[in-house]
């Protein structure tokens, strides 16, 4: 009897983990374009705070997760273009110069004025630093992209703790003229 509960759970809990997580459906081939010309849209599934006063309060909420955590709805992104840096993130931390417009506490900005350096990282990934020049609170925004599309982002500020995103690339969106 142990022994098939013990099956049952395992069964169980592989199941749960399949079926929650993402799958990214970009083949390697469309990765590597999409890395060669350095035009590509990132796409965030989670972010995770560093300051444990928000983990401390997420922890506090009835139901909330235990984690470092936190899985973000879909719209959340980063577009490079050739011309054009667009990102939108949120942000969770400390910030040591808040704004009173709500609006400027996340990660909310385009920009023309920008540096895309890219290197090899370690085990085949690619790594980009991009450097916003017309943004004075952001250093940089350092994203790794491994060969399965799969991508960590974290931002530099000077106002505020860093703080970094789980997620995965994907071709940029047609825009209309």
């Amino acid at each position: 009897m142990k022994n098939l509960l013990s099956t049952f759970v395992s069964f169980l809990t592989m199941t749960l983990a399949f079926s929650c997580s993402t799958q990214n459906n970009i083949a390697p081939a469309n990765i590597t374009s999409l890395l060669e010309t350095n035009q590509f849209t990132f796409v965030a599934e989670h972010a995770n705070p560093n300051n444990l006063d928000v983990v401390n309060v997420m922890n506090s909420i009835p139901g909330g997760s235990s984690s470092r955590m936190l899985n973000l709805d879909s719209g959340y992104t980063i577009e490079i273009r050739t011309d054009e840096l667009e990102v939108t993130l949120p942000y969770f931390g400390r910030m040591y110069t808040a704004n009173l417009d709500p609006s400027k506490n996340s990660y909310r900005f385009t920009t023309k004025d920008f540096t895309v350096d890219k290197k090899e990282g370690k085990k085949g990934s690619t790594v980009f630093t991009i450097v916003a020049n017309d943004q004075q609170n952001i250093r940089n925004i350092n994203m790794e992209v491994f060969k399965n599309g799969k991508t960590y982002v974290w931002i530099e500020s000077n106002d505020r703790q860093s703080i970094s995103y789980d997620g995965y690339i994907t071709a940029n969106s047609i825009r209309e003229k």
